[in-house]
């Protein structure tokens, strides 16, 4: 028998080597993340030297954090003027499915990752109205939806996955939920829609410096978890 079982972290995959990290709130002073210049200078500090090349700053805009386009491009400025790393720092934004979210859809006012991708996100616990509507209309201007987190939402079975994913919908795995940051049914979750190959992005989802140290290094990740996020670096 067995009694000692090798465990291994999200660092150990390889997955970070070269890595784009599609979903952060390092933007300082902006919504629930990272609150000072010099917290935002440490977590780009981190994501590089776990071999991250490529940030993508994502503030939440909603309803009750209704970050302008302007005000945010302004705050990234001063974020890039202040850095001078290896890490190369793009902006766009993470957009609740709510009133607002159709507000600057309808004034074609949103921060986009890469070319035409719109990170969005709904309640963990109940989908927006309309839904599936809502993201067929972000479809129809020219926008790919990118649905942040997907494994998190409890209200989708693995038939909603697949739905979405019919339509066009991508999806963006957060790291810590393979981790097992999130509990052990989001972790699973995780795993299952890796498995079935739905995963186009990868993201911290970093709201404190500190907190990458634990999700780099602490996971536990069984071999067979390790070999299959080891896959996922070549779709992403």
């Amino acid at each position: 028998m067995r009694l000692f079982c090798r465990k291994y972290s999200l660092l150990d995959t390889g997955l970070l080597g070269g890595a784009v990290d599609s979903h952060s709130h390092i933007l300082y002073g902006v919504d629930d993340g990272v609150r000072t210049i010099e917290e935002s200078l440490e977590a780009i500090a981190r994501e590089e030297e776990a071999g991250v090349t490529q940030i993508w700053c994502t503030p939440h805009v909603m309803e009750d954090i209704p970050n302008t386009t302007a005000s945010l491009k302004r705050r990234f400025e001063q974020l890039a003027s202040a850095y001078s790393g290896g890490v190369k720092l793009c902006l766009a934004a993470e957009y609740m499915i709510d009133t607002l979210f159709d507000e600057r859809l309808s004034a074609r006012d949103l921060l986009v990752i890469r070319e035409d991708e719109v990170l969005v996100e709904t309640s963990v616990w109940t989908p927006p109205l309309n839904m599936a509507d809502r993201l067929k209309r972000l479809q129809s201007i020219g926008y790919n939806p990118l649905l942040a987190h997907p494994e998190r939402y409890r209200y989708m079975s693995i038939d909603d996955y697949k739905e979405l994913h019919e339509m066009g919908v991508r999806f963006q795995l957060n790291l810590p939920s393979v981790a097992g940051l999130y509990g052990d049914s989001v972790r699973k979750k995780a795993f299952r829609i890796l498995e079935m190959g739905m995963y186009s992005s990868i993201g911290t989802d970093c709201h404190r410096a500190g907190a990458l140290q634990k999700l780099f290094t602490d996971s536990m990740l069984s071999k067979g978890e390790a070999r299959r996020l080891t896959i996922l670096s070549e779709v992403v």
